[in-house]
């Protein structure tokens, strides 16, 4: 029985080995690049033989010597949807296939940030979501800076319907659906993008040829000594857990039940952060109580519980019952009340936040109410509060985790170069909150990300679309330096790379957070731009006002714009606001601006020699209104570089 035993396995191995398999983007529902040559590839045993059936034509190709094999289509025009076969030893068939127009979307969370997140913002958009010919293929998040992977992680072709399009990116499918619109073809999304990755995570190791402190950090990674090191280090970490020293748990009574009789609490309002309602310092457990009275129209239904967003971490129980937790601060909380939990009259929300770094608490100018059968009870106004657990400074030990997801090169390996073969129409990028910190080098990082991709698509002129990053943080009422300034002017200097178009969103952003819910203003805007630099609209206005020129009259700074449209306004006023002046001395004060002919004018009666001019310039410009009268807003810029 032995060698029986023997010769099947290894008959059955061998047979498994030779299974054809093909990446997981070439699967159902998947899109293809109309009006290009088109790479259909895969794996199989070593010289073997297979054959690509398509459209009523086969196509034939062996595996090499290291198992992988290719075939080249001809050109297709728009249609489908279609079957495609690979047989050899086995077959694999493909259904559903359409053939249109492919973009590759990537960047930080941005990006990643789905409908789901937005559905109270665009109920109706997400309703009327049929377009069962824009597709989605959004890849799962891995990293590996050591080594470039073949294929991608296993994922799924969607259809944009009311319930898959919720799993879409916000900002990709407001792009693609503008553009399936004018186009009328299919319109396939692969969406590459991981929340909070620097842009040297996306770029191949040849694309940093010219970046020697970010080849020196990805090396670090094919070092096996130092990898097995790092997880050393990481295994023996022995994070706190509050969960055994939280006063609000470890009692015979916790906080969060409704036998709890509260004792010495202290009033709080929500929304605001503790440390600026006297709690200071403090990194640990902070427990929110509040006591409504709910009518009768709301007892025992199902309901929704709004809490905006909270520093970082909370679990919320209404009536003693747990509604929901989220580990940490940027999703919105929205929560469901399961049907039987409410009650007329008295109820109680507990809210248990824990805060590790900076200011804890509830982000301002959010929405907090608790909702049912139409009715909306403001949750806004007096809490209570009590200190769970106080997080001593340097409890905890071990090492930082390094993700290698924030490593050069290690998104590309992973989330780019396994697609590198799947043709596309041209690419969509929204990133740069993690490179905030180091704009300059950014000016020379985005441009290598681009140069870089269209070398590795064999596509030197392939389109590139990206975001300019919105309006973010406190506003600043005196002029000032800003980072995020600095980093939205790399993104316009970028603009010198041929075949590239911006969408200026400094007009889209959200004081309090760093992922703003207008995604349509952003997608569209986008689409705006693909329409006249790809799709042939050159009549169209793409984007808004870019600075041309300026020139000294006198006391006054003339301003000369691309991109004015039909003319230049000040949008929502009668007067343009966000421009400052500076002398030689670059000491910038406010300044007044007016729209002449086509052109601005700008002063400052206190500057009688001006020299340079800034506008917008600021981490969060809000008031800034120079636009172009089809409604886009002109991208920040400054003359003193």
């Amino acid at each position: 029985m032995r060698p029986l035993v023997f010769w099947v396995s290894l008959f059955l191995c061998l047979d498994a080995f030779s299974q054809v398999k093909l990446p997981v983007l070439i699967s159902d529902g998947m899109v293809l690049q109309r009006d290009v040559p088109l790479t259909f590839w895969g794996w199989a045993a070593p010289g073997e033989k297979l054959t690509l059936s398509f459209q009523q034509k086969s196509y034939h190709a062996a595996a090499d010597a290291s198992g992988k094999w290719s075939v080249l289509l001809p050109k297709m025009k728009a249609g489908g949807p279609y079957t495609l076969s690979v047989s050899a030893s086995n077959r694999i068939d493909i259904k559903d296939i359409l053939v249109g127009d492919v973009w590759f979307c990537s960047g930080q969370s941005n990006m990643v940030l789905t409908m789901e997140r937005v559905k109270e913002k665009y109920p109706d958009d997400i309703a009327a979501a049929n377009f069962p010919e824009i597709r989605n293929f959004f890849i799962p998040t891995v990293s590996d800076a050591a080594k470039v992977h073949d294929d991608l992680p296993p994922g799924k072709w969607k259809a944009a319907s009311p319930k898959e399009v919720l799993d879409f990116g916000a900002a990709a499918y407001f792009f693609a659906r503008q553009i399936y619109q004018r186009q009328h073809v299919p319109i396939g999304i692969i969406n590459a993008s991981v929340g909070g990755t620097p842009i040297e995570a996306w770029i191949s190791e040849q694309g940093l040829a010219g970046f020697p402190q970010e080849l020196q950090s990805a090396a670090r990674f094919r070092d096996t000594g130092f990898v097995n090191g790092m997880a050393r280090a990481q295994s023996n970490m022995a994070p706190r857990s509050s969960m055994v020293t939280d006063k609000g748990l470890t009692g015979a009574i916790k906080w969060f039940d409704t036998a709890y009789q509260p004792k010495a609490w202290k009033d709080i309002i929500v929304p605001g952060y503790w440390a600026d309602q006297g709690i200071r310092g403090l990194n640990g457990v902070v427990w929110y109580r509040k006591e409504i009275d709910l009518p009768a129209s709301f007892d025992g239904a199902a309901a929704k519980l709004f809490l905006g967003r909270i520093v970082d971490a909370d679990q919320a129980y209404v009536n003693g019952k747990l509604v929901g937790n989220i580990t940490y601060q940027y999703p919105p909380r929205r929560y469901e009340v399961p049907a039987g939990v409410l009650k007329a009259g008295k109820n109680i929300i507990v809210v248990r936040v824990t805060n590790t770094a900076g200011k804890g608490g509830f982000v301002p100018d959010k929405p907090y109410y608790l909702s049912a059968n139409g009715q909306n009870i403001d949750l806004k106004g007096a809490w209570q509060y009590k200190v769970g657990d106080v997080f001593v400074p340097g409890t905890g030990g071990g090492s930082p985790v390094i993700a290698q997801q924030n490593i050069p090169t290690g998104l590309y390996n992973t989330m780019v170069a396994p697609v590198i073969s799947y043709q596309v129409k041209g690419f969509a990028w929204y990133q740069g909150e993690a490179n905030s910190g180091r704009p300059e080098a950014y000016r020379k990082l985005l441009p290598a990300l681009i140069s870089d991709w269209r070398k590795k698509w064999n596509g030197e002129q392939l389109p590139f679309l990206f975001v300019q990053l919105p309006n973010f943080m406190e506003m600043q009422y005196l002029p000032s330096e800003s980072q995020w300034a600095l980093l939205r002017e790399a993104q316009l200097l970028t603009l010198s790379v041929p075949n590239t178009a911006m969408a200026v969103t400094i007009d889209a952003g959200e004081w309090n957070d760093i992922h703003p819910l207008n995604k349509k203003e952003v997608g569209e805007r986008l689409a705006l731009a693909a329409r006249k630099l790809v799709y042939g609209e050159n009549e169209l206005v793409g984007w808004g006002p870019l600075l041309q020129s300026a020139t000294v009259e006198n006391n006054r700074i003339r301003l000369h714009f691309t991109g004015t449209g039909s003319g230049l306004m000040a949008k929502d006023d009668d007067e343009l606001h966000y421009f400052a002046v500076a002398g030689a001395d670059k000491k910038f004060v406010w300044a007044k601006a007016v729209i002449e002919n086509n052109t601005v004018v700008v002063w400052n009666d206190r500057i009688k020699e001006p020299t340079y001019v800034r506008y917008a310039w600021a981490d969060n410009p809000d008031g800034a209104n120079l636009y172009n009268k089809e409604g886009l807003p002109a991208s920040p810029f400054r003359t003193d570089r």
